[in-house]
């Protein structure tokens, strides 16, 4: 197996540090996990476009779940995400 990039090892590093701070749950919640892992990678890539916070990804994370679960009551540490 290849070895990876030490930037791409150092990102997922970081996003895998930062959701310990957001439980797994039931299926709002596992999909809020899968949607930040997604959008603070790429936030924090060589094509990241501006400089999103892990509270903005955090903001967007809970949005996009809010389109399809309108009542999804997000959990998360709050004193690690200042949102």
């Amino acid at each position: 197996m290849t070895e990876l990039p030490s930037k791409l090892k150092e990102m997922r590093n970081q996003v895998k540090q930062e959701l310990d701070y957001i439980p797994r749950g039931d299926l709002p919640q596992n999909e809020m996990r899968m949607i930040y892992w997604l959008m603070r990678m790429n936030s924090l890539g060589k094509k990241a476009k501006g400089n999103e916070t892990k509270e903005g990804i955090l903001k967007n994370a809970i949005e996009d779940v809010r389109k399809t679960y309108s009542d999804f009551e997000p959990k998360y540490d709050k004193s690690f995400f200042n949102v």
